[in-house]
């Protein structure tokens, strides 16, 4: 395992138990079922794990090794320009969270898409366990379309470590069980995705969890018109989930295969 993924994977476990600590200490709402959805939500993990592994013996499955290929190669558009450090950083952050946002769109309104994708909403309950699960087809579609991102920019592999780093930390963050008091929510949602914001993006409500796609920053959202500021049933009582909810999604097997039921 290469250094900067050893250190990804200690920031990625390090800020997953403090944001599971602090759910357990002051959860924002209770949780139903938590040792069999956390169980699953986990090894949903290790399966994506390993499939980007094995396709990574094909291509350069991941987007710093895709940003050392194309540095190598000259290709992209800051491969082309010198710029100052924090200026390309700043870049990479802004165009490819921007990316991530309408990827997150589009697994919405692209029907075959919308079905691998629900797998992450039908999760019955919202907290840290829900910002790793996802359908592995999902992840590897995410990782190419971020790998092509990566060769038509042309950033420094540092910059990506940098970008992965705040997307998995705001992912987890965003997910987190966890209440803020209302004026650092206002503070932190004018920057950065909070949970009571992303928390609507799972209503059970079409209309609800078609808003608030950002992942990372909050500002795209705005800037677009898919913003929701609050769920019409409130936080406290508002459902999580799809329409047909149930506990079926806490089953590993009956989640991996829900993309191809009709529902």
């Amino acid at each position: 395992m290469s250094q900067d993924a050893i250190m990804r994977l200690a920031i990625f476990l390090g800020l997953f138990a403090i944001l599971a600590g602090i759910e357990h200490l002051a959860p924002r709402r209770p949780r139903p079922q938590k040792n069999r959805r956390w169980i699953t939500n986990w090894i949903f993990v290790v399966v994506d794990t390993l499939t980007l592994r094995a396709l990574a013996v094909i291509l350069p499955f991941a987007a710093v090794s895709a940003a050392a290929d194309a540095s190598a190669r000259g290709w992209g558009l800051l491969n082309l320009v010198a710029l100052p450090g924090w200026v390309e950083l700043v870049l990479v952050i802004l165009v490819m969270d921007l990316a991530i946002w309408l990827q997150h769109l589009l697994s919405h309104k692209i029907p075959l898409l919308w079905r691998i994708h629900r797998v992450h909403h039908s999760d019955i309950e919202f907290d840290v366990t829900t910002a790793i699960r996802f359908h592995p087809v999902e992840i590897a579609l995410s990782m190419g379309f971020k790998i092509g991102i990566v060769y038509l920019l042309g950033p420094a592999a540092w910059t990506v470590v940098v970008f992965e780093i705040l997307l998995n930390g705001s992912a987890m963050f965003n997910h987190a069980n966890i209440a803020l008091p209302k004026k650092l929510d206002r503070v932190i949602r004018s920057v950065l995705v909070t949970p009571d914001m992303h928390r609507i993006h799972h209503s059970v409500h079409r209309f609800e969890h078609d808003s608030n796609y950002g992942f990372a920053l909050s500002w795209w959202d705005r800037l677009f018109g898919t913003y929701t500021q609050s769920p019409q049933d409130g936080h406290s009582q508002m459902k999580i989930g799809l329409q047909w909810q149930d506990l079926r999604p806490t089953r590993l097997i009956w989640s991996l295969a829900l993309p191809f039921f009709r529902k």
